[in-house]
Order: structure tokens, then sequence, then C-alpha cells
């Protein structure tokens, strides 16, 4: 994939085409891009269901024409009675990564929707949320064929799964991982989607539907229960921003590491490097990723508890001007730090009135906690489970408290007048990600689909074990990769277009009102246009 889609009606990208296509549905139904995100996010939870789903949190940022710029921070907080003492009672030194227990974190996902709808009301009367979650309906009661990649992880993962309740009934059909092409259906996410749209999304979390989905999760051991559901609610929030040459980069605010994605940027701004994918650029990246990580995983959490000021660090030109000069242009520093673990779907959206969306949204691990509700169909996240059962400190487990998240969701205004929405799943490796894909299209010129086509690195973990290594997929140049081996960087070759690096996209619109587009080759995504 190397050409560029564009197109002047409306875009949308995501990690699967079925789900890109139920997005231009919607923008071709005359609905707006926070509509046609939410057709594409909830096809994404029932085709994509080992990455994404309503039982997991979302963030959304939305950049209006009119130059505003919003956040919607759709996280959970941790269930009221999910503190050390509970997982210590019931033998527990650490939160288990699956089953009931690691489900102890509101899923905030439908919330955030619901709050983007509100915001696009405010704008036209809109499209029913019955057209909105038709295709998510239909695929669920119809069925999907299972992508390659959906068929490998079910596989990889089955041995740990297949004892956590629900999981093996749905996912493991006849007691086998599915193979690629057979068709994967659930009915009871499609009757959940119905009930959604007849008694509204607010009843995900207060009403008939949320008591049995509170029903459910006591039934089969979570800590959560009604009152932590009836309690949730999204919130609109500035974005975190800063400025860099040429354009000013918008992230979400914690417990987000959006402003480690914007810290990167700012920070290698600050560095030379004149040729893309050449040694300066790929080390100055990663370099500037070790600053950005270390102010990151000693302040970012639930900003209830933080104790600095995101934007702060931001706004110090000072500051950033340290963090560049303490990276060797010529010798990797030391990285013994470890890393953060999640998947994840990001996804796209521009409409003809140039209203622009980045949407992320998560379950955590693939299949979150593995946890399959048996009334509703959904399946639950695992985000709570990256809590420390400490007394204090760093994502401390409290009751309230919201999870760290890696989740970011990116954007741009150019001084030109472009506004870009862009990011990627991939847990530790979303920043770098986003990182590589905007350096090239901003600072290098590269079309949109070759900066996302083109090979990628991730410092730290790859999918199932922890590592402080650099990956790099095999398509870079052998100089480069020798003058990063040179300089100290451990190095550890991964296959062209693994998943391990992410699966990016990106929208550009121009201010003509042309739109540009890019999926990832490594995801089952595409650019949807008219």
């Amino acid at each position: 994939m190397l050409h560029t889609p564009r197109s002047h009606r409306g875009m949308v990208t995501s990690p699967h085409h079925l789900a890109s296509q139920a997005g231009l549905d919607v923008l071709r139904d005359g609905g707006t891009a926070l509509e046609a995100v939410v057709a594409t996010a909830a096809t994404l939870s029932v085709v994509y269901p080992h990455m994404t789903g309503i039982g997991g949190d979302a963030f959304w940022l939305v950049l209006w024409p009119d130059g505003r710029a919003e956040t919607i921070d759709a996280c959970g907080a941790a269930a009221g009675r999910a503190d050390p003492a509970f997982y210590r009672a019931a033998g527990h030194d650490t939160i288990p990564w699956r089953g009931p227990l690691a489900a102890n974190s509101v899923a905030g996902t439908i919330s955030g929707w619901d709050r983007a709808l509100a915001a696009s009301h405010a704008i036209q009367p809109g499209l029913s949320l019955h057209r909105l979650l038709r295709d998510a309906i239909y695929y669920a009661e119809q069925g999907v064929p299972v992508t390659e990649g959906g068929a490998a992880l079910t596989r990889a993962k089955a041995a740990e799964l297949e004892a956590v309740p629900g999981f093996r009934d749905l996912f493991l059909p006849g007691g086998r991982p599915p193979a690629p092409g057979d068709m994967l259906h659930n009915q009871a996410l499609a009757q959940t989607f119905r009930r959604l749209a007849a008694d509204g999304l607010e009843s995900f979390y207060r009403g008939p539907l949320a008591r049995d989905i509170a029903e459910d999760l006591r039934r089969l051991g979570s800590p959560l229960d009604a009152a932590d559901l009836a309690a949730h609610h999204a919130t609109v929030r500035p974005p975190l921003h800063v400025d860099i040459t040429g354009a000013r980069l918008f992230n979400m605010a914690p417990p987000t590491q959006g402003v480690a994605s914007l810290l990167i940027l700012a920070i290698f701004d600050r560095l030379r490097a004149d040729r893309p994918d050449g040694f300066d650029h790929i080390h100055g990246l990663v370099e500037a990723t070790k600053q950005a990580f270390l102010y990151r995983d000693a302040h970012v959490g639930d900003p209830a508890f933080m104790t600095t000021d995101a934007q702060a660090i931001l706004d110090d030109a000072a500051g950033l001007d340290g963090m560049a000069a303490a990276i060797d242009p010529a010798a990797a520093s030391p990285w013994p730090r470890p890393s953060q673990a999640g998947d994840t779907t990001w996804m796209g959206a521009v409409d003809a009135d140039g209203v622009a969306v980045s949407m992320i949204q998560s379950i955590y691990f693939e299949y979150g906690s593995g946890l399959v509700l048996p009334r509703s169909g959904i399946v639950w996240q695992n985000r709570g489970s990256s809590f420390r059962l400490a007394e204090d400190g760093w994502n401390a487990l409290r009751p309230g408290r919201k999870p760290f998240h890696t989740l970011n969701p990116a954007g741009a205004r150019f001084a030109d007048g472009r506004t870009m929405v862009y990011g990627t799943m991939g847990g530790e490796g979303q920043p770098q990600t986003q990182a590589a894909l905007f350096t090239r299209y901003a600072r290098y010129g590269m079309t949109l689909q070759q900066a996302v086509t083109a090979p990628r690195w991730l410092l730290g973990r790859t999918w199932g074990e922890d590592s402080t290594s650099l990956k790099y997929e095999d398509r870079f140049a052998p100089d480069v990769i020798a003058g990063l081996a040179r300089a100290g960087h451990a190095l550890e070759p991964m296959p062209a277009f693994t998943s391990t690096m992410g699966h990016a996209g990106a929208l550009v619109l121009h201010p003509s009102g042309l739109i540009e587009g890019a999926s990832d080759p490594r995801s089952d995504g595409m650019v949807a246009a008219w």
C-alpha cells in the first residue's frame, strides 16, 4: 500500500474494512464525522472483538472547523469494592490479568459515544441510534468472517482464556479456535445493541440493561456492581497541546499517555535529523521516547492523584530544551524501564463540513479479561488489572480511581491550514508509531500512505513478553541498522509488516476541502471515501 486515497465529501479509516465502510455509509446518509465514528466503533466491536469492544474504554479528540479542539474522556473507574484488601482476601498479591477479578473497572466506551452524539446533535438533528448501530447488529446476528489475524491470535491465547467464563462458548466454537473465514456470531451482543438503540446509550449505565450487566458481572465474580455503573459519566475536557515548527499538536490529557506522545515530537523538533528513516531520525525519536517515558512513568495516571500538571511540562520551553540537550546524538542512553501492554483500535473520520475526529477504544489485552457476559455478549476489559496493589504511589489501586491508559488519540493543525488526525493501536508503541508517522509526513514530506506503510520500530514490549530491546521491521537500510548497533541500541529484528508495530491510520483535511487518508497494511483495514 503506497498510494494515498483522496476525496472531497468525507472519509473514514479503521483497522477493519467492514467497519470503515459502515462509517462511510453513515456519511453518505448525511451523518457527521462523530456519528460515522460511532458506527465504525460499534461495527469494530463485532468484527474485531480480539482488539476492541463496548466492554472497554475510549478517548476522543475532535477538531472542529471553527478552530475549537475538544476531547472526550470515556475512561471507567475502579469498582467501589476493588481495593488491595479485596484481592489479598482472595489470595492474590497482584491483580490477575484474566478472568472475573481482572474485570474490575467500569467500561466507559458507550458513555463516550453518548457524549460524542450529543456534540453532533448540537450541530444537526442527526441519524437515529438504530441507523448508527445497524451494521453492528447485522454482523453480530448474521455473522462475520474471522480474519487471519483474529484466528491466529485466538489460537495463541486459547489456552489461557478457554477457562474464563463465556470465552470458550463464544470464541472457541466446537471447542477449537476458528479458522480464517469461519463465521463468528454473537447473538447476545446483537440484542444488546438493539436494546441500546431502543432505550438510549445511557441505559448501559442506568436502567434494565445496566441491571443485567451488573448481575452478570456479580454472578461471574467481578467486584463491579450496579452502583459503579450508575456513578459513571464521560467528561469533555480541553486537549493537551504543544507547538512545534509549522504546527500545533493535540492529544489526550491524563490518565492517558498523550503527554508522552506530544513530548516525543516536541523534543525531536529540537534535534537535527535531515533524512527520513536515517540514523538521526530513528535514533533521535528513540532517545526522545526515553525522555518522554521517564516523565510519563514517574507522573502520569489518574489526574486526581497526580502531583504535576501535564500541560505545564509542554509549556516549559526550557524544560523541553533540557530534555533535547540530554540526548547524545551518537549514543543510546541506558534503557532498563518496564513497558506497558495493550491492544486497541484507532479510527478517524472527516466529514464534508470539516469536522475531524480521532478516536481510540480498547479492552486492553487481546480479548480483555476474557470474560463474556452471558446476557449481553459483552467482552469485559481488563484495564484495571494494571493497577498496583500498593498503599500509595503511581497507579495504586483505589476504589473510584481511573487506571493509567496507553490510549491516546492524536491530531494536529498546521500553519498552512491543514488539519490532521492520526493514531494507532499498540500499547507502549502508540507514541512511537505516532512519532514515526507524523514526522515522515510533516517534517520530511512523505505521502500519508507511505508514512504509514514504511517500516517501523518499537522500544519495549512485544506481544506476550516484557522486553527493553529496540525492535525493528527488517525493511530498513542495512547501514541504518548498523549505525544503530554502533550507537549501543539493543536491536532485535522483526518480520516485515508485523502487527507488533501497531495498526496505524491517518486523515488530513486540506484548506481546499481535499481529504487524504491512510490505513495500515499490517491490519485488516481500509480507507473508505466518497
